[in-house]
């Protein structure tokens, strides 16, 4: 009961994350001609030119795509994209009456994207996909070895191309916007703000600097060992996660205990466990 009850969760945030998909369609980007890669792009193009619906070219495009994916992965691998792919298409053409927002060129990919984006994060924290640019890839992939980041990046520039040949060049050029725009969107929801930061010392007093980060800060701490590279000798560092807001008061106490110490500082982007969020299940 509790695998149905997870599966339907699931099957209700692709349903979701479609809608917000198909609306940043109907209210950003195709009224303005923004083909922002991939086969969504595509049927913005084809819509164009032929008024065939953006939600009509998806599915027929998708269709071979899905039976190249189901000869080399299987048909359960596909399953989950399959059900995606047919929820955007009717989506996009259900939510057609959705009003056009604005045709200002470039706010329409800034918030195209940015509402494409989430939408597109949704499905994935639903464990789904749309197929189109994803599943085209994975297919490349497999058949001449190119690397995802290379088969992502390629279809759906040569989208963008098609679109400044068949629209203008400043068109493409607000398209790449809207491209950048949603996938800084889809790590922002995946990850959400980085609000920490991991910091690694590397100090000859990494016990004292561990026990007034426990003791003064009341945050955990991790003693790692290492060795120079150069030196070839033993040291040890100090690792932890701290609040944004606590930075000044670590870099306070580290210098106050060494200051020769060795300080890396980063954004962690997301930190689960206690003192931070809850580690829920996926």
């Amino acid at each position: 009961m509790v695998v149905k009850w997870k599966h339907l969760k699931e099957l209700v945030g692709v349903l979701i994350g479609t809608a917000v998909i198909a609306a940043a369609f109907n209210m950003f980007l195709t009224p303005n001609q923004i083909a922002a890669g991939g086969i969504s792009g595509l049927g913005v193009i084809l819509y164009y030119l032929f008024n065939i619906p953006v939600g009509v070219t998806m599915f027929i495009f998708n269709l071979p795509l899905f039976f190249l994916a189901a000869k080399l992965f299987g048909f359960r691998f596909i399953v989950r994209g399959l059900f995606g792919s047919v929820a955007l298409s009717v989506m996009v053409e259900a939510l057609t009456f959705l009003p056009v927002v604005t045709t200002d060129l470039l706010l329409a990919s800034l918030y195209g994207g940015i509402v494409m984006g989430i939408g597109v994060a949704l499905v994935f924290r639903a464990h789904g996909t749309t197929g189109g640019t994803d599943l085209a890839a994975q297919v490349l992939n497999k058949l001449f070895g190119f690397s995802m980041g290379q088969s992502l990046l390629g279809v759906d520039f040569l989208v963008v191309f098609l679109a400044g040949l068949v629209f203008n060049l400043e068109l493409a050029m607000y398209a790449l916007i809207s491209l950048f725009v949603t996938s800084r969107v889809i790590d922002l929801v995946q990850e959400g703000l980085s609000q920490s930061k991991a910091a690694l010392v590397i100090s000859a007093q990494t016990q004292e600097i561990a026990d007034r980060i426990l003791h003064e800060m009341d945050r955990g701490a991790t003693i790692l060992s290492g060795k120079g590279a150069y030196t070839g000798e033993e040291r040890t560092m100090v690792m932890t996660v701290v609040a944004q807001s606590e930075v000044s008061r670590l870099k306070t106490i580290v210098h106050e205990v060494d200051e020769q110490a060795f300080v890396i500082l980063g954004n962690a982007h997301e930190v689960l466990g206690e003192g931070f969020s809850a580690i829920k299940k996926s």
